[in-house]
């Protein structure tokens, strides 16, 4: 049997030595030694047993598949966490697990770093907030999946864009910081997700943030997760709030914070005129810890297992194959596609699916990719009767003198995504808590924006943020290389065709306030002839789109719920030493953004692999209506 002995600390200098290792004349077993030359010893004995210095491994061990290991000679490293994902969860947890200096991390991402040559400048279609649509036209920095065709979406396939870079999915969102309502994390411990209701949720939240106006019970200060408000104080976006008031709405001062109903100013993920993503706010900054190992251009095609215990990963690297191995644990935070899918590429799933595909079963459970969430919308658009809109901006000349602005001074309109107003309402009586949300943009958007406004115009992304309608995703095939299939289901049952025609109805009515009488314009969306429920219904079919949320396809929960794949502390059921931490957990999707929370779930992720005590702050006052009998 050949044994793989290797260093578990990072930024050492290291000395391989293979030999022939024997007891009383007899050969034992040969291997590959490492040790440290920076101190000229071998610390510890050399042995199987994990220490802080060595780690062996079996090359006979269940699932490492001989067929596919690298070449015996070639040195594999160990780690105490290996990191599959550089994204929004995974930049958190390689920051927060590497502050402790005796744990060495890997961290693996698929694409490129976030910066060219290490410039902001040079990577302005990532860090300019305004340049937000280039990378939804391209599979650069983006996975660009698509869905199956959706039977009651007339049979349209939805593009799903998601981060494949430094940050994740935060490298290319449109930068709108919002947590959701607390409901929703109360909601999550009903259904099976201990711990994790709003009272221990809301500490990470402000663990995370820094916001620009100050630290209270709602808010961060001191996190290293820049948050702001738009600076613009665009006309269009003072109507839309004032407006929702004249349609008998609440203004509400922080949607993230104590009441969520109501419109208002929209928190972002900018700092100083740049996206701040997770790349920006943990990973970077800590890039000089000798204990964190990042690796670029990784796609890592199988979790390995010794019985059932994830003992590392294999993946591809410049066409290589290549092995690393955990000492303690392998964290996948590839996010609600990507997670799922290396779970089942490894034998993670359901066992019939697995078996059609000739991939050994590691461990069934059949809620690998079940339970798929998203949030879809629709843009109401209104025509401008004056030149204020972003129309203009977007015309060569001006973007030219945009640009210029930002990469001399990153101030000007290409220092903001624009969606800085929207909100959130209810849409009937006798619903708890909002379950529509607004996002206004002083412009009009077509094709994800990847077609040049036509009109000056603006526009409201309207949406439910829960609705019933659940999908799910499965392998293609056994190649990593193959996108899986996505099947969410869209618009499948009644309620969510009625919630759809309701957040028609209700925006057309905030358009027709006082507030929009100088800038309104004819109707662009759906367009005055679109009047019945009927008209409505055809119109969402044709023109409803995702918000780029899906989620839930791991889900937590408990160990008795046959769709669970992770239990209240992450680690995926009936394994050892795997965990998943990402959007993917979720139980349902909240009702709002998802990255505030992704970050959050890393946050409390870290401090339960750390063993350190859970954060909870008891007894937060959450805003409820005065009455539930009104919609508003």
């Amino acid at each position: 049997m050949l044994f793989l002995a290797t260093l578990g600390q990072t930024g050492a200098r290291r000395v391989v030595t293979q030999g022939r290792f024997t007891r009383n004349g007899r050969c034992l077993f040969t291997g590959l030694l490492e040790f440290d030359h920076r101190t000229r010893n071998m610390g510890q004995s050399f042995s199987c047993a994990p220490s802080n210095h060595y780690r062996c491994f079996s090359a006979t061990a269940a699932h490492l598949n001989a067929s596919s290991s690298p070449t015996a000679n070639q040195k594999t490293p160990s780690y105490s966490y290996i990191i599959v994902g550089a994204g929004s969860a995974g930049c958190v947890l390689a920051n927060r697990l590497s502050e402790d200096t005796h744990e060495s991390v890997l961290q693996l991402e698929a694409g490129p770093k976030d910066l060219v040559l290490g410039s902001l400048r040079l990577s302005w279609k990532i860090h300019m907030p305004a340049a937000l649509t280039y990378n939804l036209c391209d599979d650069k920095y983006n996975w660009y999946y698509h869905t199956l065709p959706q039977a009651h979406l007339n049979n349209r396939v939805m593009y799903w864009p998601r981060g494949r870079v430094w940050g994740g999915s935060s490298s290319l969102n449109a930068m709108v910081y919002i947590r959701g309502h607390a409901e929703d994390y109360n909601r999550w411990q009903t259904e099976g997700a201990e711990g994790w209701d709003y009272k221990h949720c809301l500490p990470y939240f402000r663990k995370a943030q820094c916001h620009e106006l100050g630290e209270n019970r709602y808010r961060g200060g001191s996190g290293p997760l820049h948050v702001s408000r738009g600076k613009t104080n665009h006309p269009l976006h003072r109507a839309f709030i004032e407006a929702g008031q004249q349609a008998g709405y609440p203004f509400t001062d922080d949607m993230n914070g104590h009441q969520q109903e109501g419109l208002g100013w929209m928190d972002m993920t900018i700092y100083k005129g740049k996206r701040w993503s997770t790349a920006s706010a943990y990973l970077r900054p800590v890039l000089g810890r000798p204990n964190l190992k990042t690796e670029v251009h990784c796609l890592t095609t199988k979790i390995l297992f010794d019985g059932n215990r994830a003992v590392g990963v294999e993946y591809t690297q410049k066409g290589q194959k290549k092995r690393a191995f955990a000492d303690k644990e392998v964290i996948l935070s590839g996010g609600a596609i990507n997670s799922p899918q290396l779970l089942m590429l490894s034998g993670v799933g359901n066992a019939d699916d697995l078996k059609q595909l000739g991939i050994p079963v590691v461990q069934h459970l059949p809620g690998v990719g079940s339970n798929l969430q998203d949030h879809l919308e629709l843009y109401i658009q209104q025509q401008c009767t004056q030149p204020i809109t972003l129309y203009k901006a977007q015309k060569p000349f001006n973007m030219v003198k945009i640009g210029l602005e930002w990469l001399t001074r990153f101030t000007g309109y290409g220092a903001t995504a624009h969606m800085e107003s929207g909100g959130f309402i209810r849409s009937r009586p006798h619903v708890a808590h909002p379950d529509i949300q607004f996002h206004f943009l002083p412009s009009q958007v077509i094709d994800h924006g990847r077609v040049a406004s036509k009109v000056e115009a603006y526009q409201v992304h309207v949406g439910p943020m829960r609705s019933t309608s659940i999908g799910w995703m499965k392998l293609k095939s056994a190649n990593p290389l193959d996108h899986p299939i996505l099947q969410p289901n869209y618009l499948s049952t009644d309620i969510d065709v009625w919630e759809f025609r309701e957040c028609v109805k209700l925006s057309r009515e905030i358009f027709t306030q006082k507030a929009f009488d100088p800038f309104r314009g004819p109707e662009v969306l759906p367009g005055a002839q679109v009047q019945s429920d009927a008209d409505i219904d055809a119109f969402v079919r044709q023109k409803a789109d995702s918000a780029y949320h899906p989620s839930c396809t791991c889900k937590m929960g408990s160990p008795s719920d046959p769709m669970a794949v992770v239990d209240s502390n992450t680690r995926v059921l009936g394994l050892e030493q795997l965990r998943v931490v990402d959007a993917s957990i979720m139980p349902s999707i909240v009702s709002g953004n998802l990255n505030a929370p992704t970050i959050m779930i890393a946050e409390k992720a870290a401090d339960i692999i750390r063993g350190r005590p859970r954060l909870v702050d008891p007894g937060v006052p959450v805003y409820q209506p005065p009455t539930l009998d009104t919609q508003r």
